[in-house]
């Protein structure tokens, strides 16, 4: 508790207009106003001090929720595995993060979206490598950036830009989800890494239809390896509802 009273007040201190802000009394709702504050906060240099103490406690958040070795996810088919659960928690050399354009993290405090999930929990640095590496400008859609995982069990995060429906599917909107899976995938193997994560792309918020969705990912990621023999150890299709379960498997 006195590790994330500290990081709270940190937190709090450093922005005047948290100034009369109340800290919750129990451990949960201290730690959700805990998250939200890293949430809205902007990137912005912070002392060594507090990150070291933001990974302490991030660490031991992930092993209270428990890591997932990828060596113990069953194999569906070839090198391809599909897994419901938290990707957060998964230990692989790489997870791919689905982001906005900004590839600044989610700002709304407690958002359950995977942008906000993966920032949460892999800590401040993130964000501020992105912002380092996005100068203000934005990522085009398919395209991809990777920086280190941090607190998270995962190596690495590839964050990639999926299309946004507004109305019906384009063909545009195909082609930028292929690349987002293309180009995650040629990223992976620049960097020499063997496995891979992928969460849904697009779709939920973004209204990319699942079932389509899922036929793109795996033909894609398929297609993919064929052209490129013995170049993964494993890949993983992350899924978060019962439904993308089921897609999935009857996809692969």
């Amino acid at each position: 508790m006195d590790r994330l009273d500290y990081l709270i007040r940190e937190l709090i201190n450093e922005d005047n207009r948290l100034s009369n802000t109340k800290i919750p009394d129990s451990l949960s709702e201290k730690k959700n106003f805990y998250r939200g504050l890293r949430n809205m906060r902007k990137p912005k240099p912070i002392s060594d001090e507090y990150l070291k103490v933001q990974d302490e406690y991030l660490q031991d958040e992930i092993k209270t929720k428990g890591v997932i070795d990828e060596k113990d996810i069953l194999f569906d088919e070839g090198i391809i595995s599909v897994w419901q659960g938290d990707i957060t928690t998964l230990k692989c050399d790489v997870i791919v993060n689905a982001c906005n354009e900004y590839l600044l993290g989610c700002f709304t405090p407690g958002h359950n979206c995977i942008d906000n999930a993966i920032h949460s929990f892999a800590g401040m640095q993130v964000r501020e490598d992105c912002n380092e590496i996005m100068k203000g400008n934005t990522l085009p859609n398919g395209e991809v950036v990777l920086t280190k995982g941090y607190n998270l069990p995962s190596k690495y995060i590839i964050h990639t830009v999926g299309p946004q429906i507004t109305h019906s599917v384009t063909d545009e909107d195909r082609e930028d989800l292929k690349k987002c899976y293309f180009n995650s995938l040629e990223l992976a193997k620049q960097k020499g890494l063997k496995s891979i994560a992928f969460p849904c792309i697009s779709t939920g918020l973004y209204g990319f239809p699942s079932y389509e969705a899922c036929t793109i990912a795996v033909n894609t990621v398929k297609k993919y390896l064929k052209d490129n023999i013995y170049v993964f150890e494993h890949i993983i299709f992350n899924v978060f509802t019962d439904e993308d379960l089921r897609l999935y498997k009857e996809e692969l």
